[in-house]
């Protein structure tokens, strides 16, 4: 492949990162903004954590492997149980489930997420300023 096409190369696998991280903080964003809703009827579930999957696939047009946001599994874990009788979602036994999201790992994920999408943008911006001085240099 020609040095156009390797740069092509760099910049599309980034961008695939990009929408990666993009999807994969929009699941995040989700889930804290949900962490403390609970079921509209009583006894009911709330929300239930989102979690975001990543896959591999091949681009045969780059003969490069991308990466994509995967199918956004829900999270199996259990609900957190609060005993408050007075609340309408509360069930028979005054117990109300909320959602199984912990903000804080959350924000830890989020911020992974923010670092990674970070680091394909500085791919980008490192290969936009080599195609740049290539152009200087066949300009002189």
């Amino acid at each position: 492949m020609s040095e156009g096409g390797d740069f092509l190369r760099s910049m599309s696998i980034a961008t695939s990162g990009l929408r990666a991280q993009a999807g994969r903080m929009r699941v995040i964003s989700e889930n804290i903004a949900n962490a403390d809703s609970t079921a509209k009827t009583a006894g009911g579930d709330p929300y239930r954590r989102k979690v975001p999957t990543f896959s591999s696939e091949l681009d045969r047009s780059l003969d490069a492997q991308v990466v994509t946001l995967g199918r956004i599994k829900p999270d199996t874990s259990s609900f957190r149980i609060k005993h408050e009788p007075g609340n309408p979602a509360a069930d028979a036994a005054g117990n109300v489930k909320y959602p199984n999201v912990n903000p804080l790992i959350e924000m830890t994920d989020m911020r992974e997420a923010q670092r990674s999408y970070e680091a394909n943008l500085n791919i980008i911006s490192a290969t936009r300023r080599m195609i740049q001085r290539t152009l200087d240099i066949l300009k002189a």
